[in-house]
């Protein structure tokens, strides 16, 4: 890439592959302008570019956009009613369009899952003036302003409402040293045998722990463990926290994209999983052994703050961190044998389906 620059409310920039192609674009005011571009109509291309083979055929300058996108809705298990959900999409359209439209993933590729657009827009969030999107952000999404540390008129801007806390009360944490406890609010999906999933989030796709975790000696100590996917919508509590008790270590950091972690991203492709910017974190407990915890970035999610102190000893529903404005994703692995899920977790996830459950809520039992 060439010519990116990125101010206080617009990135703008150009592109230019080993072709000759060449696309100049801006961003301003959450939208996105292709102003030009000397390539194929990448609405007819099947995928999207890879950064190693990308050609299109001549064509002329323009983007067409105006391919019908497949619009499945993201349906989930709640727990607490028993009932199945269909989930408020915050930025659907965008979303939607990002990774279910050609055009769409083109400029995915070209910016939204590049640090700077995440940084760009991260800034945004963190101006007084985007305090003024609490409010009906509140009110769009029927959030519980009972459970908040502090008044939502308190918060001087959007970022800082986002990763707010909680009152201590408003997440109990279910009692027991053998019980394990969801490390955050969100939908989540449980396999009791990770190297035996038939699949995630499509039947059939799998991802490489060794790849995950950036370490193939890592893995091996996690081979035929059970492993916890845990999304957190940007309408979720964002703060995430430790599923059991124990002496963590250092966190460490495995560089990598900011693509979206939705379902409608993930059903194109899991694989955004290992590629994205992540944070591995082992804790050690006498019950449950060694249990990795890793959190991922995601578009507009490139800050992970770590909040506790390793080496220190933490309770089971002790704050870990948190992460910045958007939607994110927590991952959490035990070691075979250590941890049983609860039922509920595994019948819906055999069905690829979330459960949504909060925070120091039951997660499995060890055996």
């Amino acid at each position: 890439m060439s010519g990116v620059e990125s101010g206080e409310d617009t990135a703008f920039g150009s592109l230019k592959t080993a072709e000759g192609c060449e696309v100049k674009f801006s961003v301003k005011d959450d939208a996105v302008v292709l102003k030009q571009a000397r390539a194929a109509t990448w609405a007819e291309a099947a995928t999207p570019p890879s950064p190693n083979d990308f050609s299109f055929a001549p064509a002329r300058a323009g983007v067409r956009l105006s391919r019908a996108m497949p619009a499945e809705p993201i349906r989930y298990f709640d727990r607490y009613t028993n009932s199945l959900k269909t989930e408020q999409i915050y930025g659907e359209k965008w979303l939607r369009f990002a990774y279910e439209n050609p055009a769409g993933r083109f400029f995915v590729w070209l910016l939204a899952r590049r640090a700077f657009f995440s940084q760009w827009y991260g800034r945004k969030m963190n101006k007084r003036e985007s305090a003024l999107r609490i409010l009906p952000f509140i009110a769009d999404y029927n959030l519980n302003v009972d459970e908040f540390a502090k008044s939502p008129f308190d918060y001087k801007t959007f970022n800082e409402f986002f990763f707010r806390a909680l009152k201590p009360e408003a997440r109990p944490i279910a009692p027991g040293d053998r019980v394990a406890v969801l490390p955050a609010d969100g939908r989540h999906l449980a396999f009791q045998d990770v190297d035996t999933a038939a699949g995630f989030y499509v039947k059939g796709q799998k991802f490489s722990v060794a790849e995950f975790l950036g370490d193939e000696s890592l893995a091996a100590k996690f081979a035929g463990g059970a492993m916890l996917i845990s999304r957190l919508c940007p309408v979720d509590y964002h703060r995430f926290h430790f599923p059991v008790s124990g002496t963590p270590g250092e966190s460490r950091l495995i560089n990598g994209w900011l693509y979206s972690v939705s379902p409608v991203a993930l059903r194109r492709r899991l694989g955004f999983l290992v590629e994205n910017k992540r944070e591995v974190t082992l804790i050690e407990n006498p019950i449950f052994g060694t249990v990795a915890i890793v959190e991922v970035g995601a578009t507009n999610v490139g800050s992970i703050q770590q909040s506790f102190v390793p080496g220190r000893p933490v309770r089971k529903g002790d704050e870990k961190g948190f992460f910045a404005f958007g939607g994110s994703c927590v991952i959490t692995i035990f070691q075979q044998g250590r941890v049983r899920f609860e039922a509920d977790l595994l019948t819906q996830s055999a069905e690829q389906r979330e459960t949504y459950g909060r925070m120091g809520d039951r997660l499995g039992l060890a055996p």
